[in-house]
């Protein structure tokens, strides 16, 4: 009968069918209730399969029982039994009859369109022969059954398509030449396009067939040949399918195809690493040198790169020693493939690459690799070196190491020199490698060759490469960075050309903008320059852009900002020597931007950078606040014309006594800076406050009336500020400048006495008093008269006289 869709129903139906014996209950096993193979008799005449009645008495033995007959439970005297020679005949007569007779039922129901059940008996009838006597495959095969099994592949039916396949794995089921005529033609393609499908027991039962078939040597290359196999065995074992046994199949799947290497290689690509560094663990020289030229070439995420790394990394170490050349080149490829992650390069210095890696890099004699192959050597380095992973790279500039590298970039091509760049890119990052390579640097005059790979054009990575380096090294020699790039024509144009570039903002940009920041504020010549070339004008441009969202870039457009504000801030430190930086500012409204750029929350150094700006500014405001023209005295024709008032001129700056703006002046008070300084002050970073402390402080220089400064100052909360930043006595240069402001404060006096009152301040003047320079200790004395804290000797002692 037939059961559920999935085909289910026994094997041992003993339904009745035309042209097939009835089956005789004397060939009934009264044990097991099957047909009997190897019919044995007892000695009370009771007739049992071999296999059945042998484990019963073995059950009795165990249990301590006497052996007895299952049906009678007469106790035997003996477990001897007999073969029933004429019985087993007679029953492999009756099988052999009707086997025949089913195989011809099976032809004939074994087409498309039949009924089903028709189908699914067919199929029934050909498993119970090829399981009841192996040797009817011969039967099956002369019938041609094997290519009418494969055409009921094509049914609409699920059923049918699953006993089908599982009625295939049996027929071939240790049987090379039943899997030979089951590979024929497009079956073993039709069994992969099953793997993705159908259901799961369809599923469960081609993969099944596709193992049974992999276990012949000549089958693999067959199944691996078929578009999509692997990758689909592959995603099988790598799944979370609750059927365990479809993940388990798949894989005894893919160890039986692991035999042939094209086939390793392709698991590879698809993600099954292991087969292929097992070959490279333990393969010959040749198998080696495939598998490693192959993994030197594969896509590789970063978790595969670890496995690789911790797999066969010291092998391929061992590989890149060898004195074979092709086997060195195998291996650094592979090596090259996997060093680009922090994690694989972890593990590989670890296992030691780095000392026969620089070995090959540097040494010229016998051997020695090409510079291909060096420059491959050169990239493995570089990603070693530039990783987060925090090893003691000083070790790398030692042995005159930095200078090896120097001259491999003076005497090499584009490609390797990019490379070579990216080390020293790596080495500069790390505080004690850097001071080497800057010695190194000033010792061989190298700084010259290094600023002329800005200018490169037709090799994007070597000037990327070349412009961090720089950028790098600005810390350490901005002076001579600077000399170099304006001696040299060219240079200062790229860099700024670089800035200008209209694309999403680089990682170039950011260390272009990063490098000419770090040059030497006051260097006149340099900020001329930049003036002749329009720097300033691109930059004014860029920052806008940025802060109104028109120009875009995630990872880099903090720094890039920050570089870009630091350079534009430059050009207020040559007011004095510089026309044209005045009008500069004027024409573009710089002070604004400035003022607008205070309030960068969370980027302190564009808020510390900014405040400085805005202190230069307003310290030239002075020089540029105009006192407007009077008119000119009238001629007195009486006495009463002459005695009248003289003309009122109003619209005059509070702190400047002339006309002011922001725009043309740079003045802080018209230009509402005061209170965004004020609030900075409370900022938790020192030097955003000192910066902002030392613009507010502009309002009290010398030539200014104080007591307007400090007006403004107390209009905008800041007095009580300022005197924070006092009494918190944060860091000497922070509590120089607050004393000399609060100084000025206390020279007004009702300030004075309301602040004499504060202990917190006078202990702070007394501390900046007793511990400050000599030149904090007198302005903190003189603050300390003013609040009658120390005796006022000068304005005493005339009275004596």
């Amino acid at each position: 009968m037939v059961g559920s869709w999935d085909g289910s129903q026994s094997d041992d139906s003993s339904h009745f069918e035309r042209g097939v014996d009835h089956i005789y209950e004397a060939f009934i096993c009264p044990l097991t209730k099957e047909v009997m193979h190897d019919p044995v008799t007892l000695e009370n005449g009771r007739t049992f399969e071999r296999e059945a009645i042998e484990k019963y008495f073995k059950e009795c033995s165990d249990t301590g029982k006497p052996p007895s007959c299952p049906l009678t439970s007469q106790t035997l005297s003996s477990t001897d039994v007999s073969p029933s020679i004429a019985l087993r005949n007679t029953i492999q007569e009756w099988r052999s009859r009707n086997d025949a007779a089913k195989l011809d039922i099976a032809r004939q129901a074994l087409f498309i369109g039949n009924d089903e059940n028709d189908v699914l008996q067919a199929l029934m009838h050909v498993r119970q022969i090829c399981r009841s006597i192996r040797s009817n495959r011969q039967g099956v095969r002369n019938f041609q059954l094997i290519r009418m099994i494969i055409d009921m592949l094509k049914s609409n039916s699920h059923k049918v398509r699953y006993k089908a396949l599982h009625t295939l794995q049996v027929v071939v089921e240790g049987d090379e030449e039943s899997k030979e005529i089951l590979a024929e033609g497009d079956t073993v393609r039709t069994l992969v396009k099953f793997l993705s499908h159908e259901p799961s027991k369809g599923k469960e039962a081609a993969v099944s067939l596709l193992f049974e078939l992999s276990k012949s040597e000549t089958l693999c290359e067959k199944i691996g040949s078929v578009n999509g196999a692997l990758i689909l065995l592959v995603g099988l074992t790598s799944s979370n399918s609750v059927n365990v046994s479809i993940v388990e199949k798949a894989d005894r799947t893919l160890e039986n195809l692991e035999r042939s290497e094209e086939i390793v290689k392709q698991m590879a690509s698809y993600g099954r690493l292991q087969p292929l560094l097992g070959k490279i663990l333990e393969g010959s020289l040749e198998t080696k040198l495939s598998m490693a030229t192959f993994l030197g070439d594969l896509a590789l995420n970063n978790d595969m790169k670890v496995l690789v790394a911790q797999t066969v990394g010291s092998s391929l170490v061992d590989l890149m020693r060898s004195g074979d050349m092709p086997q060195r080149e195998a291996a650094l490829k592979a090596l090259n493939n996997i060093s680009s992650f922090d994690g694989s390069a972890k593990v590989l210095i670890n296992i030691g690459i780095l000392p026969p890696l620089i070995k090959d890099l540097f040494y010229i004699g016998p051997n020695n690799l090409p510079i291909r192959l060096k420059e491959v050597s050169a990239t493995i380095l570089a990603n070693i070196v530039n990783i987060g992973y925090d090893f003691d790279k000083a070790t790398l500039v030692s042995e005159n190491r930095v200078e090896k590298l120097l001259y491999l970039i003076s005497n090499t091509g584009p490609a390797i020199q990019c490379k070579l760049l990216e080390v020293l890119v790596g080495l500069t990052s790390c505080p004690k490698a850097v001071i080497h390579i800057v010695s190194a640097i000033k010792t061989l005059g190298a700084i010259i060759s290094l600023v002329q790979f800005v200018e490169v054009r037709e090799n994007n990575d070597l000037r990327l490469a070349s412009v961090k380096l720089l950028h790098n090294l600005s810390p350490f020699m901005s002076e001579e960075l600077a000399g170099a790039l304006l001696g040299t024509a060219g240079q200062l144009g790229s860099l700024v050309a670089i800035i200008s570039e209209k694309t999403p903002i680089s990682e170039e940009q950011a260390a272009a903008a990063g490098l000419l920041a770090e040059l030497p504020e006051r260097d006149l010549g340099l900020t001329r320059e930049l003036l002749a070339v329009g720097a300033f004008e691109k930059i004014i441009s860029k920052v806008n852009g940025i802060r109104h969202g028109e120009i875009k870039g995630m990872r880099f457009t903090m720094n890039f900002l920050e570089g870009l504000v630091r350079i534009l801030s430059r050009i207020t430190f040559a007011f004095n020597n510089e026309p044209r930086a005045v009008n500069f500012c004027r024409e573009f409204n710089v002070a604004s931007l400035f003022i607008h750029l205070l309030q960068s929350n969370g980027q302190d150094n564009i808020q510390m950078v900014s405040a400085m700006a805005l202190e230069n500014l307003s310290l030239e405001s002075v020089n540029l606040s105009r006192t407007p023209d009077l008119p000119p005295p009238s001629y007195c024709g009486s006495i009463f014309s002459c005695m009248s008032k003289p003309p009122v001129v109003t619209g005059l700056c509070r702190i400047h006594q002339g006309i002011c703006s922001l725009r043309e002046t740079f003045c802080l008070v018209e230009g509402e800076a005061v209170e965004k300084l004020v609030g900075l002050l409370d900022h938790e970073n020192d030097k955003v406050v000192e910066a902002s402390l030392a613009a507010l402080s502009s309002l009290l220089e010398d030539g200014l009336e104080v007591e307007k400064g400090v007006q403004i100052l107390d209009e905008a909360d800041g007095i009580r500020h300022i005197l924070n930043v006092l009494t918190e006595t944060r860091t000497e240069r922070l509590t120089r400048r607050a004393v000399w402001v609060v100084e000025r404060i206390l020279r007004i006096e009702f300030i004075a006495i309301e602040v004499a009152k504060e202990p917190n301040v006078s202990a702070a003047l007394v501390d900046a008093f007793q511990n400050g320079d000599f030149r904090t200790r007198q302005i903190a004395e003189n603050a300390l008269k003013h609040i009658d804290k120390i005796p006022n000797f000068s304005a005493i002692l005339p009275n004596m006289g």
